[in-house]
């Protein structure tokens, strides 16, 4: 049945005037979904495995934000690739708020070590935790002073031995950073995680370790290694008795970050929201607790600082990495 050109143009106008309202209806029910979120349980992708310094920093920052936004918060180790497999599973999620993840310092190093992984394809909520180096020895070491290990490294280069939590990680990247700062040659070992790099330099596998303040503070206290100094601004509440590098007259000062992220493009009215869940969960008196007895220091900053720090610090590994 042939149609006038009167019909034709009708039917076009109709389905128009239907494409438009239900554009309209969808974009009036996405708002709507975001006025009121949440409204279902979140998932929070740890990209490391459980019982790691950063699946607890997750895990208590979860376990807050339930109290704040009255909804279950679920941990999901998504683990390999250095952390890759779990930040690109995340950046793949759809950017509604009901997916987020525990975004640790690598987030702006990967992308340097051949993984495809774009610090700009997330969205930033908060800081939550900053994690001190420290470099320590064995107990029996002949090196009592980080000068003295510095000496020994720069008269016998690569021939001392530090090992870390492996290639491309921060505690590698400290490496580097602290022997360009000293013009010693410390020989970097990486190892599957932080705790088999403490535990070489624990049976002696190795001159010296690099590794966050969490993985090597109880370990000294038990007389199993000796930390030399903290690479921090400040000292590390957990080891009182260790200086930083600054006060021993080396100005290296370097560590790890744990941040809330999120799938770019997160609505704003989603952004707010947990903005102020992630800043009251890092003010509970629970989670300061529990990341200080760990060695690690509770650290907030907001939404829109964590922006403006992560990219600050790709800017800054991009020229160590590139190096």
């Amino acid at each position: 049945m042939k149609m006038s050109k009167r019909t034709t143009s009708s039917l076009i106008a109709v389905a128009a005037a239907t494409s438009l309202l239900a554009a309209c209806s969808s974009a009036k029910g996405d708002a709507e979904a975001s006025a009121d979120y949440p409204t279902d349980d979140i998932t929070l992708v740890v990209p490391y495995d459980a019982g790691g310094a950063s699946d607890l920093a997750a895990r208590t920052l979860a376990a807050e934000m339930e109290n704040t936004l009255d909804v279950s918060v679920i941990v999901e180790n998504r683990t390999g690739g250095a952390g890759s497999v779990g930040l690109s599973s995340l950046a793949g999620s759809d950017a509604d708020g009901y997916t987020l993840g525990y975004m640790p310092v690598e987030t702006v190093m990967l992308g340097h070590q051949g993984y495809d992984i774009d610090p700009e394809a997330y969205d930033y909520l908060g800081q939550i935790v900053s994690v001190p180096a420290t470099i320590a020895v064995p107990a029996d070491s002949p090196y009592q002073t980080l000068q003295d290990l510095i000496d020994a490294a720069t008269e016998n280069p690569d021939k001392l031995t530090v090992s870390n939590s492996g290639a491309g990680s921060i505690w590698h990247a400290v490496t580097t950073a602290l022997n360009e700062a000293t013009g010693a040659a410390l020989k970097p070992v990486p190892f599957d995680g932080g705790a088999p790099a403490v535990t070489a330099a624990i049976g002696g596998q190795v001159d010296a370790v690099i590794a966050g303040v969490s993985e090597t503070s109880q370990a000294h206290k038990d007389g199993q290694i000796r930390v030399l100094a903290v690479l921090a601004d400040e000292p590390a509440g957990a080891l009182p008795d260790v200086k930083t590098a600054k006060d021993l007259g080396i100005d290296v000062s370097m560590g790890g970050w744990g941040l809330l992220g999120a799938p770019a493009g997160l609505p704003e009215e989603v952004i707010e929201v947990l903005d102020a869940a992630v800043e009251a969960a890092v003010a509970s008196d629970s989670y300061v607790d529990v990341i200080t007895k760990a060695g690690n220091i509770p650290a907030w900053r907001s939404a829109a600082e964590t922006q403006s720090f992560v990219a600050d610090e790709a800017a800054r590994f991009g020229t160590i990495l590139a190096d």
